[in-house]
């Protein structure tokens, strides 16, 4: 489809097939970016509408069968889609939130909708199970089905390759990144919209597959009993959706930013921007936060450096609070998705760095000091209580503070029975019990502890090698870890 405004490296077509004129309405299947606002897929459904001047569907759906799905997961995602509907309600536009109540019950809703649609859109996402789900769907529809990918500042095929650690994606994103920045998508798409309405869909999808009820979106008690997803994994409490994140947002800048490179690595003042589940299911956009930051700090690009160093610090023109802030939220955060973009397997133990399989190689049969089980790591039953702490936190709040999730996943290695299966127990345990598990950047932060991204660090130790090395004594050392280990210990109340 020719005509687009939106930038030509995030648009693409899954199928090559060419739109139905003739459709009776535009599809937006909104599957990664669940966001009413700042979202280049929802635009450029809007655009397609607006050509064909057919109705606007907006469908967003929610399996029960995706791995490691429960109530936890579940509330996050449909806190989201009850803010979707309050956003849309009154525009110009069907939006129709589709819960499954049993697994593969949604089957063929996409296929349906397509089947008499100008053209499909939806998102591009790379992680989880949700390329091979989108692409399914396109290989069946008869029109057009594109994606658009909203994933970051830098679009994902701005970048032929991955990159192998954050000093060379930084030095890329330095010489390459001004010219994308200007390129951003529209805080409030529907706004002005101006195409006939459908007031509801056929009888014969609806009667399928009908609308989630608002008792649903909204909570009500008992909302999720029915549903067979792991209800031993809990809501948090923490509530889900676009207006909770950007109230962290705000909360962030107004609060916690000026303090953030003194004190993010310290758990007892826990600085963190809060966004990262947000950012995960995509109710935040990384547009929405780096347009906010920037409005805050009175910033424009004018200020950004003209040397690509690779250095941390200086290239943004910004204080030294938002450039330590924007290297987790771009730099690092973006590594991942390009990896996972590019990397067939990329949560597998095979793609990691060949140095560090043949240094982890070299002492797989060393001595471990101390064996736990996945259960006894679960259930926080080690000998650590720093490390116990840690996973009280995840187990209850769905995070761990992001200083402490490094040392997690590096215990988990040295009390594994091997490297690899440490990888797989910190992909499990992170990804039943975190908000933001399952994404591009938890599979890399979990990686990193096994060398990705990562050097050799010397000198060469039992268990790791020249993997980089963490203990709990040194990092109580480093970092004030007292109050944390009474907020999480054995005797806290860990849902108060």
């Amino acid at each position: 489809m020719k005509g687009s405004r939106l930038p030509p490296l995030r648009l693409g077509n899954l199928n090559g097939r060419s739109p139905n004129s003739e459709g009776e309405w535009v599809v937006y299947w909104m599957t990664a970016a669940h966001r009413a606002g700042w979202n280049f897929a929802l635009e450029r459904a809007v655009e397609v509408a607006e050509r064909f001047h057919r109705p606007l569907v907006v469908l967003e759906t929610l399996r029960v069968d995706y791995d490691w799905a429960s109530a936890r997961l579940h509330r996050f995602a449909l806190d989201g889609m009850a803010d979707n509907a309050h956003a849309f309600a009154g525009r110009p536009l069907l939006y129709h939130p589709y819960v499954e109540t049993a697994p593969g019950e949604g089957n063929g809703l996409v296929q349906a909708l397509a089947e008499r649609a100008c053209a499909v859109v939806s998102d591009d996402f790379p992680g989880f199970f949700f390329p091979r789900m989108v692409g399914a769907a396109a290989h069946r529809s008869p029109v057009a089905f594109e994606v658009l990918d909203g994933n970051g500042l830098l679009p994902l095929r701005a970048a032929a390759r991955p990159f192998p650690s954050a000093s060379a994606f930084r030095r890329f994103l330095q010489r390459h990144l001004r010219a994308h920045l200007r390129a951003q998508p529209i805080s409030d798409p529907t706004a002005a919209l101006a195409l006939p309405r459908l007031a509801a869909l056929p009888p014969e999808i609806t009667d399928r597959w009908p609308a989630a009820s608002p008792g649903l979106l909204a909570g009500g008690g008992g909302a999720l009993a029915g549903l067979p997803i792991d209800r031993h994994v809990a809501p948090t409490g923490q509530r889900g959706g676009s207006a909770a994140a950007a109230a962290a947002l705000g909360q962030f800048l107004d609060r916690r930013l000026r303090r953030y490179a003194a004190e993010r690595h310290s758990p007892d003042h826990d600085v963190g921007s809060g966004l990262s589940p947000y950012l995960h299911f995509g109710q935040i956009s990384v547009h929405e936060v780096f347009a906010r930051l920037a409005s805050r700090l009175g910033w424009s690009d004018e200020r950004l450096g003209s040397l690509a160093t690779g250095e941390r610090e200086g290239w943004w023109g910004m204080e030294p609070n938002a450039e330590a802030f924007l290297d987790l939220l771009v730099t690092w955060r973006e590594l991942a998705y390009q990896y996972c973009a590019k990397v067939e397997g990329y949560d597998r133990y095979e793609t990691l760095p060949e140095w560090a399989l043949a240094t982890l190689a070299r002492h797989v049969r060393d001595p471990r000091e101390h064996l736990y089980s996945l259960a006894e790591l679960e259930e926080a039953r080690t000998h650590d209580p720093l490390w116990n702490a840690a996973q009280r936190q995840l187990l209850a709040a769905g995070r761990i503070h992001g200083y402490l999730r490094m040392l997690w996943g590096k215990k988990i290695v040295e009390w594994s029975p091997s490297p690899r299966e440490a990888l797989v127990r910190m992909l499990e345990l992170n990804s039943r019990w975190a908000l933001d598990g399952r994404d591009p950047n938890s599979y890399a932060g979990i990686s990193w502890c096994l060398g990705r991204f990562d050097r050799p660090s010397g000198p060469e130790r039992p268990v790791f090698g020249t993997v980089r090395h963490m203990s709990s004594e040194s990092t109580a050392r480093r970092v004030p870890v007292r109050e944390y280990l009474r907020r999480w210990g054995p005797e806290a109340d860990l849902f108060s």
